[in-house]
């Protein structure tokens, strides 16, 4: 079998394709959560996962073959990275963010239901009794 660069550029040009939709389901969803509009990131998710894993398969069969990129399919497989990971690092810190949000939301209207769910109870000489106030809680994790 012939293993000349020109036989593995059909896998590296589908490796670039497949990495180009995953830059645009990244840039996708990133506008959307740095908009905070995460009903539209949620639904971008499944289009990012199945983004990644076409890339991950193209990737893994680039990878069988011992293709390499060369020349201008080098080129653009390096530009291609980079924008990958900076897409991916900007990703990653906006999810945090949404994620912080959303979990002090949570917290805000978990919070305020709390008095709410507990039936008004009185204390001595006829008063409301003073609500209990729910003891702090620290939680630790070890990846």
């Amino acid at each position: 079998m012939n293993e000349s660069p020109a036989n593995h550029a059909p896998m590296i040009q589908a490796l670039l394709n497949a990495g180009v939709r995953l830059t645009e389901a990244l840039r996708e969803e990133n506008e959307a959560l740095a908009r905070l509009d995460l009903s539209r990131a949620a639904t971008l998710a499944t289009t990012k996962l199945q983004a990644s894993d076409a890339f991950a398969a193209a990737f893994g069969a680039a990878m069988k073959t011992g293709g390499k990129a060369q020349g201008e399919l080098r080129d653009a497989a390096e530009r291609l990275a980079a924008r990958l990971r900076d897409l991916s690092d900007e990703n990653r810190r906006l999810l945090e963010r949404a994620i912080g949000l959303q979990s002090r939301v949570i917290e805000t209207i978990a919070g305020a239901a709390i008095p709410a769910s507990r039936p008004t109870t009185y204390g001595g000489m006829g008063q409301r009794a003073m609500a209990r106030q729910t003891p702090a809680l620290a939680l630790a994790a070890r990846a």
